[in-house]
């Protein structure tokens, strides 16, 4: 007959072997929720390589227009002379190329000038507004400045009037370097050759719808109106306008045209770029025959003789 002792032996033993059976299967359970979490985790990572690769993950901003021009209010209430039709965009607006401007007078004409996008884009902007809201038809150049230019575009005719905003200066030219020992043969060209056509503002910098066309190359020492483009036809009309008599404008300056210059109207057509610039016709050089190439020997010929 077993004794106690024994007895005691046989319960232990049989109480280790049922915790080591407890122990184990709760090792095999362990690691089969470890391989379940594995395998999980491989197929959520082979889901997100193809995602990225099918560009899932590719977060791109939503393209946002930026502002080409800011435009400053101007209150009627401070300058009652400003006429109110509306501003321009700001946005999604030409930035290269030309624009074609025609400016019809009483003095004759047209006038056709070359509006420069790339160098003043709002310029070009707010040309286009106000023709299209017929801001400059039937208003008067007021002044023919001493510096060879004929200034336009103010509706009041007080050199104080404009549209209800204003805008920055765009296309200044630089000051001329001083050269003490430059010959005469080395003189810089004019800051405002005959046939520019610049903005004016009051105070100098607020432009708005006055602009000045020069009769005459202007240099000035410290240059501040903008450069907005060029006469391209018509220049002799201005040049017509420039030699008109003046009369005292009110305040003392004979500035104003004895008789009135009127722009009838005033037109901005669509943007042009240099390619299609390129494709109009140029005109045949000086000396030309009629319905001769200008690079045909005939022309050459022509033009030696």
């Amino acid at each position: 007959m077993p004794s106690s002792r024994d007895r005691q032996r046989r319960l232990a033993r049989a109480k280790l072997d049922r915790q080591m059976a407890r122990r184990a299967a709760t090792l095999r359970q362990r690691r089969r929720l470890q391989a379940g979490i594995g395998v999980v985790v491989a197929l959520l990572l082979v889901g997100a390589g193809t995602a990225w690769a099918l560009g899932a993950f590719d977060h791109k901003p939503k393209a946002t227009a930026e502002d080409v021009c800011t435009w400053t209010p101007v209150d009627t209430g401070t300058n009652p002379n400003a006429k109110d039709v509306g501003q321009p965009p700001t946005t999604g607006l030409p930035t290269s190329g030309t624009r074609p401007m025609t400016i019809t007078t009483n003095q004759g004409g047209p006038i056709t000038v070359q509006l420069d996008l790339a160098a003043a884009p709002c310029a070009g902007a707010s040309f286009d507004h106000l023709a299209g809201k017929k801001f400059f038809d039937n208003t008067k150049c007021h002044e023919i400045t001493a510096e060879g230019a004929v200034r336009c575009g103010d509706p009041s005719g007080t050199g104080q009037g404009g549209p209800t905003y204003s805008f920055y200066n765009e296309n200044v030219p630089q000051a001329p370097a001083a050269s003490p020992s430059a010959s005469p043969a080395a003189k810089q060209p004019p800051a405002y050759p005959a046939g520019t056509v610049a903005l004016t503002g009051t105070p100098p910098g607020t432009n708005g719808s006055q602009f000045l066309i020069f009769f005459k190359d202007f240099s000035p020492s410290s240059p501040a109106y903008s450069v907005v483009g060029k006469v391209t036809a018509g220049l002799d009309v201005v040049q017509k306008i420039g030699a008109l008599p003046t009369v005292d404008n009110g305040s003392g300056a004979k500035v104003k045209p004895k008789n009135d210059v009127v722009v009838q109207s005033l037109t901005v057509g669509p943007p042009e770029t240099a390619a299609s610039a390129s494709d109009q016709p140029t005109a045949p050089a000086p000396g030309t025959p009629t319905g001769v190439p200008s690079g045909s020997p005939a022309a050459s010929a022509s033009t030696r003789s």
